[in-house]
């Protein structure tokens, strides 16, 4: 955020800060949460590129629609699973870390 608009903001007696702190989220919590929104963002883009419609992409994953609209809003409630298997669709190759460190706990 630019500084004029932040010293405006705290003028009008709003609080400014990132979301972590407001939330009081934990490092992990924040890792997590980022790491969802980065997946969710990546399943769209690859969809978009694909030229799928939410409907396609579902009817390839066996899901609905409105899933894939929560999916691609990183929405908490939709699991990690679907998430990958949209990526997985489109085309997305698991990262080479994942396949080095996954078993190392």
């Amino acid at each position: 955020m630019k500084p004029a608009k932040k010293q405006r903001l705290e003028a009008a007696g709003l609080k400014v800060g990132s979301a972590d702190g407001l939330l009081a989220l934990t490092p992990e919590e924040s890792t997590s949460v980022s790491l969802r929104i980065s997946l969710a963002e990546q399943a769209r883009s690859r969809r978009r590129r694909l030229r799928y419609s939410q409907t396609e992409l579902a009817r390839l994953i066996g899901s609905s629609q409105s899933r894939i609209a929560e999916l691609e809003a990183a929405e908490s409630d939709v699991s990690l699973d679907l998430l990958f298997r949209a990526l997985f669709a489109t085309g997305a190759k698991l990262p080479l870390f994942l396949v080095l460190h996954g078993s190392h706990g």
